[in-house]
């Protein structure tokens, strides 16, 4: 534990995190160039002023807090080709122009399946605690189904022992998008059969993994991969279906998740916690007036017609074994024929397995009030907010107090924040160094959230930036950096930013470096 968390400043030839003089200063530019401050309170839409911290604010994190970083098997690992691995729906997808930026495809990426030594030990020098990676289905089964890939499910198998060599916890995602195209061509997640399919996967890596992995996700945002994959077609396998099939799909995912669960819970090789990995489809509210709290509580845990992007439809199913009742009433005449079964309820028992802990990816939000007719209603953002890079999302870090406020509420389980961060536009300067101030920054402001967060009483017990390297970004290709780690797609040469520096501070000092 003193070793990750001391002054590490080399990872081998080439390979050099900034030191504190480094930190120091691309700290003090951050706070120097910063040309808008966001309030730390939505008290009203006037023109920001500079963070006045609440007072409830704690000036570190808990001991036990876990801080970690994530990536996603088909973002980082390229070699998509070799050794066995069977292709995937976005191989597929990358193949359709016009699809993804620039026709852009991650045969290489950035290279984490050759390079994981490398990459391990870049976590090591930033003491990393933990790891949060994914499991690519059709590298460990080709087909999706049916012989196993020993190269595929080795490559997983060395990655963990190099985790735990370095005293890292390795937590595993066991879907994160990369259904196998064999699967994909019989049905995928409207075939019935897909939840034992993924069972039968998520056997063959337990088995494997578990005696050594204690936390596991069985999906990674299936509001994303269904609602994108297979309603909006945007991501693949670029579907544009009819409700009734998109909720089909919604409900088989859900079964998938609940199998998962199953048989972790009977192959574990030991005790395992076992949780979620949800997209946040965040609501924050836009006054601390209790009328709109409240709004904001209802939306963030309502549901709308025709659409996946919520939270309850997904949490409610696994954590309390139903689905909301607005959304079967709201979606009632898209329901598919089972759901007039008594086989939805035997369905239910097996997605509603118990959990652990809630999971959830925090970006940014939407803030609404209770409007005059009492209903709920969205405030637009000032001219000249702060928007990401990426999507031009919001830059709302109040997300990161409200919304665990509002799961814990209602599902009363711990929770950890299992993505969060920005993409930048950065490159490495003349100097050789990669600066990225406005990561700093953003990362900074979420952070002091979610320990007010953790003041009030929620009980957050970990947090894992997004992204530990540059990756590709699904259907934004390479447009995007979200690493703490710069990586050249050309060369594959790692470069770790000013934040992979600061981060490793926030760790050692247990957060208290963002409270000064």
């Amino acid at each position: 534990m003193n070793e990750r968390r001391g002054r590490v400043t080399s990872t081998g030839p080439g390979l050099r995190l900034p030191d504190r003089r480094d930190l120091l200063k691309c700290m003090a530019a951050s706070a120097a160039g910063a040309a808008v401050d966001l309030p730390a309170r939505l008290s009203d839409a006037t023109p920001a002023t500079r963070v006045a911290l609440p007072a409830a604010l704690p000036r570190a994190f808990p001991d036990d807090f876990l801080w970690g970083a994530a990536t996603a098997a088909y973002q980082v690992e390229g070699a998509v080709a070799e050794e066995g691995r069977g292709p995937c729906i976005w191989d597929m997808l990358c193949r359709k122009p016009g699809k993804v930026w620039r026709d852009q495809c991650p045969d290489r990426s950035a290279d984490h399946y050759h390079r994981v030594k490398e990459d391990v030990a870049l976590m090591k020098a930033m003491g990393l605690p933990a790891y949060r990676f994914s499991i690519s289905w059709s590298r460990v089964l080709p087909e999706g189904t049916g012989a196993i890939n020993a190269k595929g499910l080795d490559f997983y198998d060395r990655l963990v022992d190099e985790l735990l060599a370095a005293g890292i916890a390795p937590w595993a995602t066991l879907y994160h998008w990369d259904l196998p195209l064999g699967v994909y061509h019989r049905g995928g997640f409207l075939n019935r059969d897909v939840a034992d399919w993924f069972g039968d996967f998520t056997k063959v890596v337990a088995r494997k993994l578990s005696d050594r992995v204690i936390a596991w996700m069985p999906l990674n945002e299936p509001q994303v991969f269904i609602g994108s994959g297979m309603q909006v077609g945007r991501h693949a396998p670029g579907d544009q279906l009819r409700f009734t099939e998109v909720m089909l799909a919604a409900h088989n995912t859900l079964r998938c998740h609940g199998r998962a669960v199953q048989t972790l819970r009977a192959e574990g090789r030991q005790k395992l916690q076992i949780g979620t990995a949800q997209a946040g489809v965040n609501k924050i509210p836009a006054t601390e007036k209790i009328e709109d709290i409240q709004a904001a509580r209802e939306a963030a845990l309502g549901v709308e017609p025709e659409t996946m992007y919520s939270n309850t439809l997904w949490l409610d199913a696994m954590m309390l074994g139903r689905y909301p009742d607005a959304y079967l009433r709201l979606n009632a005449k898209h329901l598919p024929a089972l759901f007039g079964t008594r086989a939805l309820a035997e369905d239910l028992a097996v997605i509603g397995q118990p959990l652990d802990f809630l999971g959830v990816n925090q970006y940014q939000a939407d803030r609404v009030r209770r409007g005059k007719d009492g209903k709920v209603e969205v405030v637009p953002w000032p001219d000249g907010f702060p928007i990401t890079a990426s999507f031009e999302w919001a830059v709302a870090p109040e997300t990161m107090y409200w919304m665990p406020k509002f799961l814990y509420e209602r599902y009363r389980k711990p929770i950890y924040i299992t993505e969060n961060g920005i993409s930048v536009r950065d490159w490495v300067s003349l100097d050789g160094k990669c600066h990225d101030p406005t990561r700093i920054d953003f990362t900074t402001r979420y952070l002091r959230e979610l320990g007010r967060a953790i003041a009030d009483g929620v009980p957050v017990r970990g947090y894992f930036h997004w992204s530990l390297l540059d990756n590709f970004e699904w259907a934004e290709g390479f447009k995007h950096r979200f690493g703490l780690v710069h990586v050249d797609y050309q060369t594959g040469k790692r470069t770790p930013k000013d934040s992979a520096a600061w981060y490793r501070e926030v760790i050692a000092s247990r957060g208290r470096v963002i409270f000064t």
